[in-house]
C-alpha cells in the first residue's frame, strides 16, 4: 500500500521527547488561505465547478485505486471522497506498472454526466463516467489505442461535436513539443479520423504537455505547460477557430519567487465571475503540491497570480483572500491517516498494483491493519512487489 507506511530505528537507551504531528492547514481562518492549498502528491491537478461544489482528480499512475476524487466547498479546504477506478481492467496491472497507469487526467460535466479522460502511455487514451462522483463509475472504456499518446482534455462544442486535445509522451513517441487535436464520436467513447497537430512548442515551449481545453467568450483556449515539470511555466493558446491557428502567451513563471515550475492544472470560473488557477509544484520530497492563484484578464487572455510590471506574466502568490464561492466549506485536509477503526481502510490509502481482499484484514481486531504474508512469483526487490 502507498503513502504512510514508515520505519523508524531508536537506539537503546534513547528516550526522545513527544513530537506532535502538525498538519499543514491552508486555511488561515480569517478569509485568506496560504499555498499550498494541498501539501501532498496530488500530481497534474484538474478541477471542476458543479454548482457550489467543486471536484478534483489527478494523475495516480499504477497505484489503486486509481483516480482519487476530491470536493471542496472553497478550493481550499480539500477532501478525498472516492476513486474513479477501484481495478484496472488490463490483468497486466496485477504486478506494478511504475511509470503507466494515470497521466493527467482530466475530469469535466455534460449533461448530467461527470466524465473523466486520461492517458495511458503504453495502452492509450480511457474515459471513465458517473453520474455522482461519490458513487460507482463506469468502468473504463479505451477512446483510442495508442502508444505514447497523454494528457487527454475533452471539449464538448456548441454545435453538439466533441473534441480531444492531447499530447505525446517523448519517451515513447519520440515527440513532446506538439498538441494533437482529435475529434471524438458523438458519445465520447471512440475516435474520428478527423485529427490534425494543431499547436507545435518549438522553439521557445519545448515539452508541451498537459493541455486543458475550454471555451470562453467566442475563444478557445488550451492551457498547456510547457518546459518541464521542476522549471517550466504556464502557456496559454487561443484561436477563433478550434482547428487554429493558435497564438500563445506565457502567463505564469516562477519570476522572482521560490515556486518552481509553476504549472499544469486547471482554470475555474466561479458563479459570481471570479475566475482561479489550480496549479503544481514539484517540491521534493513531498511530491506535486497543489497551488491555488487567482486569475484576472485582459485583452481576452488571462493573467494568473501576480503581474507586477503588467507583461502579461504572472507569478506565484504565497496567499490570496478565499474565492468567494457562497458557501461555507468546514475547515478540513485530505484524509493523511488512519485508525482503522472502521471495516474498510480509508481513501488516503493505495496498493502498488491491482490488490486482492484476501491480503489484509480489518475485523480480526478493532483498530488493527493486518497484512497477511504473500507469495509473489517476482524479482527479489519489493520494487515489483504488488503488496
Amino acid at each position: 500500500m502507498k503513502r504512510f507506511v514508515s520505519v523508524t530505528v531508536i537506539p537503546a537507551l534513547t528516550f526522545l521527547p513527544p513530537v506532535q504531528a502538525q498538519v499543514w492547514q491552508p486555511d488561515c481562518g480569517n478569509g485568506f488561505y496560504r499555498n499550498p492549498v494541498i501539501w501532498a502528491d496530488y500530481s497534474d491537478p484538474d478541477v471542476i465547478r458543479v454548482g457550489n461544489d467543486f471536484y478534483m482528480t489527478a494523475s495516480s499512475f499504477h497505484c489503486v485505486p486509481a483516480l482519487p476524487i476530491l470536493h471542496s466547498g472553497d478550493l481550499v479546504n480539500w477532501k478525498i471522497v472516492n476513486h474513479a477506478v477501484k481495478r484496472f481492467p488490463d490483468p497486466r496491472f496485477y504486478t506494478p506498472q511504475h511509470g503507466s497507469g494515470v497521466w493527467t487526467p482530466s475530469i469535466r460535466f455534460h449533461d448530467g454526466w461527470f466524465y473523466i479522460y486520461w492517458g495511458d502511455p503504453d495502452r492509450g487514451i480511457y474515459m471513465v463516467r458517473a453520474k455522482d462522483p461519490r458513487k460507482d463509475w463506469s468502468a473504463p472504456v479505451l477512446v483510442k489505442k495508442a502508444f505514447g499518446n497523454i494528457d487527454p482534455c475533452p471539449l464538448w462544442d456548441d454545435d453538439g461535436k466533441i473534441y480531444l486535445v492531447h499530447a505525446f509522451a517523448n519517451s515513447r513517441a519520440g515527440i513532446s513539443h506538439v498538441l494533437q487535436l482529435q475529434e471524438l464520436a458523438p458519445d465520447g467513447s471512440s475516435v474520428t479520423n478527423n485529427r490534425n497537430i494543431i499547436i507545435s512548442g518549438l522553439p521557445e515551449n519545448h515539452t508541451l504537455e498537459g493541455p486543458k481545453l475550454y471555451k470562453h467568450k467566442g475563444w478557445y483556449y488550451i492551457f498547456a505547460p510547457a518546459g518541464g515539470v521542476a522549471a517550466g511555466w504556464q502557456m496559454v493558446y487561443r484561436a477563433k477557430d478550434i482547428w487554429g491557428p493558435y497564438e500563445g502567451r506565457r502567463v505564469l513563471a516562477r519570476g522572482t519567487t521560490g515556486v518552481n515550475g509553476p504549472h499544469q492544472g486547471a482554470w475555474v470560473e466561479l458563479q459570481n465571475g471570479q475566475h482561479l488557477f489550480v496549479h503544481f509544484q514539484e517540491f521534493q520530497p513531498f511530491g506535486r503540491i497543489v497551488h491555488l492563484q487567482p486569475v484576472t484578464w485582459t485583452d481576452d487572455w488571462p493573467v494568473m497570480g501576480n503581474d507586477q510590471d503588467g507583461d502579461g506574466t504572472g507569478e506565484p502568490l504565497a496567499g490570496f483572500s478565499k474565492p468567494e464561492t457562497g458557501s461555507v466549506s468546514p475547515v478540513t485536509v485530505p484524509q493523511a491517516s488512519d485508525e482503522f477503526n472502521e471495516p474498510v481502510y480509508n481513501l488516503a490509502w493505495q496498493w502498488q498494483a491491482n490488490y486482492l481482499d484476501h491480503w489484509y484484514s480489518l475485523s480480526e481486531k478493532k483498530g488493527h491493519l493486518r497484512l497477511y504474508a504473500q507469495y509473489h512469483q517476482t524479482p527479489a526487490s519489493l520494487w515489483m512487489a504488488p503488496i
